[in-house]
C-alpha cells in the first residue's frame, strides 16, 4: 500500500472534486423535464442496441437500490419515456426500451449536459483527461 496519508488526501481530493463538479452541472436538470435519475436510465438504454437494455444492467449503472430503480422505471413507463417487457432470454428479468419521446427528451438534455461537462472539464488537457479516465476506471475495477 502507498503512504496512507497520501491515499486519504487523494481520496478526499477526488471526492471533493466530484462533489463540486456535480453541483456545478446539476443545474442542467433543474431546467428540464427529466430528473438526473431518469437521464441516467435513458443514458444506459439509449446506448444499447435498438435503444434497449436489461433492467439489471440499468440497476448496475445506477447509484440507487434495485427497488428504487424499479419504481423509477415504472414511473418512466407511465410517462411514456420507456417501455418495459419480459426479457426473452431471462424470464425473471425485464427489457427496457426507450420510446421516441424518451429518446428525444434524452437527446435534448444530453446536448446541454454534454456542453456543461465539456466546459467544466476544459481545465484539463487531452492527456490529462485520458489519464483521469484511466485512473478512475482502474479504481472502479477494484471492487
Amino acid at each position: 500500500m502507498n503512504d496512507r496519508r497520501r491515499a486519504v488526501a487523494a481520496w478526499e481530493s477526488l471526492f471533493r472534486a466530484q462533489h463540486e463538479i456535480f453541483d456545478d452541472i446539476s443545474g442542467d436538470f433543474a431546467r428540464d423535464e427529466l430528473s438526473q435519475a431518469e437521464y441516467d436510465v435513458l443514458l444506459t438504454v439509449t446506448r444499447g442496441p435498438g435503444n434497449r437494455a436489461r433492467l439489471r444492467d440499468i440497476t448496475a449503472n445506477m447509484l440507487i437500490s434495485q427497488p428504487s430503480v424499479s419504481r423509477l422505471v415504472d414511473r418512466m413507463v407511465a410517462r411514456g419515456l420507456i417501455g418495459k417487457c419480459s426479457d426473452p432470454t431471462d424470464g425473471r428479468g425485464a427489457m427496457i426500451t426507450a420510446t421516441n419521446e424518451g429518446v428525444a427528451a434524452f437527446r435534448r438534455l444530453a446536448a446541454e449536459h454534454g456542453r456543461s461537462i465539456a466546459e467544466r472539464m476544459s481545465v484539463l488537457s487531452t492527456d490529462e483527461l485520458e489519464q483521469l479516465e484511466q485512473l478512475t476506471t482502474k479504481l472502479r475495477r477494484t471492487r
